[in-house]
């Protein structure tokens, strides 16, 4: 389609909401499969994971994908950032969460500009439920997408975050979640050392902690790699903005959680 019809398609319809356009404008484009054919297998991100911390919420994710029992990806990114105030975590089918967390930025972006202001961030926590329904079909094939979804209330002064299920069922957690093949250690890691009202370096450190729990029990999960150098990714969010923490501010984390371990170990 050229730049001309798209323009026209943007006028022609009175609506904040980039998926309407798509969805009447080029359909073939839209995150939905035909119904029917059989279950197919496809690289999947594993862990994600997203707590409150005193000033908002921090949000981190391996970096291993699997398809099957093999490693498809070991320096994948499952934590991007949605706008200044949000950002999303990827759980299950890579390909498609990824597109949808690309399709859930435009969609953002569109309203801003249609509608001179930033949608809420329950808003955009709906917005997000619509999109994960409409790959129910593909979900139904073996292609899910959970994510996790987390941002700054600039209204109630707070983080907040919500899990979905694969229907599009959207459920807001006070503390913190994780979601993937390795959310459930993950989940018991964070019960035992999250506590309420954090500051950001300790719930850096409880972020790690939780994601190397769950790649010592989950093969899906990746750990810190030493060796290749390959770490999680973790990005915060707060009321000044959405923020990448450092790879060498990990690695340190990383290295001196491992270290405390191996002390642990000896002195057993």
């Amino acid at each position: 389609m050229s730049e001309q019809p798209w323009q026209q398609a943007f006028q022609n319809y009175a609506t904040s909401s980039f998926l309407d356009v798509l969805r009447r404008e080029s359909p073939h484009m839209m995150p939905t499969p035909s119904a029917g054919g059989d279950a197919v297998e496809a690289p999947h991100g594993t862990t994600v994971l997203a707590l409150r911390f005193r000033d908002g919420v921090i949000m981190a994710g391996d970096r291993q994908a699997t398809a099957g029992y093999q490693v498809a990806s070991r320096r994948i990114d499952k934590v991007f950032k949605c706008d200044d105030l949000s950002g999303i975590g990827i759980a299950g089918a890579a390909g498609p969460a990824m597109e949808m967390a690309k399709l859930f930025q435009t969609e953002l972006e569109h309203y801003e500009k249609v509608e001179g202001d930033n949608l809420s961030l329950e808003g955009k926590a709906n917005k997000l439920s619509q999109m994960i329904r409409m790959n129910l079909q593909a979900a139904m094939m073996g292609l899910a997408v959970v994510p996790i979804f987390a941002g700054f209330d600039e209204k109630a002064g707070v983080g907040r975050l919500f899990k979905y299920d694969i229907t599009g069922g959207r459920y807001e957690e006070k503390d913190y979640d994780a979601q993937g093949s390795g959310s459930k250690d993950a989940r018991d890691s964070l019960k035992k050392l999250w506590k309420r009202d954090m500051g950001r370096d300790d719930a850096l450190r409880v972020s790690l902690e939780a994601l190397i729990d769950a790649a010592d029990e989950d093969v899906g999960t990746g750990g810190p790699d030493l060796v290749r150098g390959i770490f999680p990714t973790v990005k915060t969010v707060t009321r000044s903005g959405f923020t990448e923490v450092t790879e060498d501010e990990i690695r340190r984390v990383c290295e001196a959680i491992l270290k405390d371990r191996a002390k642990s170990e000896q002195g057993a």
